[in-house]
């Protein structure tokens, strides 16, 4: 019995009881040039961060890749590109995005193909993210709960 009561306590989960709040999380504004960009992934030690609107509005996220991807030329790296060009020319748009009332499974499922989920109100502001790190944490905790209930016989 303890298993389900467990079980039952991941379905009533959501994302806000794991989101990080937008006031703590970093991001770049679509008309920084790609330079700031790459400082900001750099500092913060992250591969990739929400790209926001002037309103806080969640945009997309860029990521290192497509930074170094876009300076990489013929035969050396561009690195001038970095400041004339506009993290909304190369920013990724198709991303998930949850509701901070989505499940506990809403979010592994889609955290299963992406380190993190930003998480919007209905008008799509930005309200933080969900990482990989916090779901498997979480996870590591039910189980560490109910190791008894997995031991094999």
């Amino acid at each position: 019995m303890d298993f389900i009561k467990q079980e039952d306590a991941l379905y009533n989960l959501t994302a806000e009881d794991f989101m990080i709040s937008s006031e703590k999380v970093a991001h770049v504004q679509l008309n920084n040039p790609l330079e700031h960009a790459l400082l900001i992934l750099l500092k913060s030690g992250y591969s990739a961060v929400p790209v926001l609107d002037s309103k806080y509005r969640l945009k997309g996220t860029i990521g290192k890749g497509s930074i170094l991807n876009e300076t990489l030329g013929i035969e050396r790296f561009e690195m001038e590109n970095l400041s004339t060009i506009k993290v909304e020319s190369i920013m990724d748009t198709n991303i998930p995005r949850l509701r901070k009332s989505a499940n506990f499974f809403e979010c592994l499922t889609i955290l299963i193909n992406h380190s993190f989920i930003c998480i919007v109100d209905e008008n799509g502001f930005f309200d933080g993210i969900v990482t990989r790190r916090a779901i498997l944490k979480q996870l590591n905790q039910y189980f560490y709960l109910n190791k008894d209930v997995f031991k094999m016989s």
